[in-house]
């Protein structure tokens, strides 16, 4: 049935069945899981993800819609630079399902879920403006570039919008530039025009040095970011390294934090460094603090 047709009867059945008081409260969010062909999680964001379908309920006679009270202002803005991540091998469906929800409530940049989930999560997440993120060589980085190209490419044509790869470490450790340059060169081929690439350099295993020369070597594979960490090595992100590679990379990547930020304070930290992203599996403890000011 036309999405016309199907609003305007969903309306009326509804205006019938309790009289038109009755429907002052009916949620848009109910219509829209009837388009959807999916039961409604309640969210009550239609207002503002399906602005199309509550003006057409409201032109059928619906008195009023009720929404979520949603998130402040500021704290809208630091979900925007959020990746709203799991990626521990024991996620279940049911978790990543919850993942999107919430993602898709605060309005946090992705979701950030390894590669078995991304089709999910495009599906979920495909009337909301929350990108799919997925990450490429996970966690060590030891992948063959042709492994990450591939692995990147699938996850690309299963719907995610972002992908974040593993630097080759012991590459770098070994001093072995043009190994990492080509690694990282074949997963920004691989993603082009359109996916986000970041590079993890794993910072808690690499000198000062091999950072700055990191940084450089993403900026010349032509990478959108650098990113801090897996969450999966000795340690997570740092204010000291943030700073060092916003320093490397100016204005031209983006930069991100991962691993260890866990409130608001630390995220206020790595922002004031220079980070521009974050990634986080406490995103609703960081945006739901009580004291947020905007003066990062």
């Amino acid at each position: 049935m036309d999405e016309n047709l199907l609003v305007e009867k969903v309306t009326k059945e509804v205006i019938s069945f309790l009289g038109r008081e009755g429907a002052v409260r009916t949620e848009a969010a109910s219509s829209c899981a009837v388009l959807n062909g999916q039961p409604c999680n309640d969210c009550g964001l239609c207002v503002t993800n399906r602005r199309d379908v509550v003006d057409r309920m409201i032109a059928n006679g619906l008195a009023r819609i009720s929404a979520h009270p949603g998130i402040g202002e500021v704290e809208r803005q630091i979900a925007s630079m959020i990746d709203h991540t799991l990626l521990k091998a024991t996620a279940t469906e049911e978790q990543i399902r919850q993942l999107c929800r919430e993602a898709a409530e605060y309005g946090f940049a992705s979701v950030c879920i390894n590669p078995a989930w991304v089709e999910l999560c495009a599906k979920l997440l495909r009337r909301s403006e929350v990108k799919v993120c997925t990450v490429i060589g996970f966690p060590l980085g030891a992948n063959t570039s042709r492994t990450k190209a591939f692995e990147a490419r699938n996850a690309i044509e299963n719907g995610a919008a972002e992908v974040d790869m593993v630097m080759n470490i012991g590459a770098m450790k070994s001093g072995r530039s043009d190994w990492v340059l080509k690694d990282i060169q074949a997963v920004v081929r691989a993603s082009r025009p359109n996916i986000l690439v970041k590079v993890i350099i794993e910072t808690c295993y690499l000198t000062d040095e091999e950072k700055v020369k990191a940084c450089e070597l993403s900026k010349q594979a032509g990478a959108d970011f650098v990113k801090t960490s897996t969450g999966f090595g000795t340690g997570g992100a740092t204010a000291a390294d943030v700073a060092l590679m916003r320093k490397v990379v100016g204005t031209a990547l983006g930069v991100k934090a991962s691993g260890g930020v866990r409130d608001f304070d630390d995220a206020q930290t790595m922002m004031k460094a220079g980070a521009s992203r974050l990634g986080a599996s406490a995103s609703l403890k960081i945006i739901r603090a009580k004291d947020v000011k905007s003066d990062y």
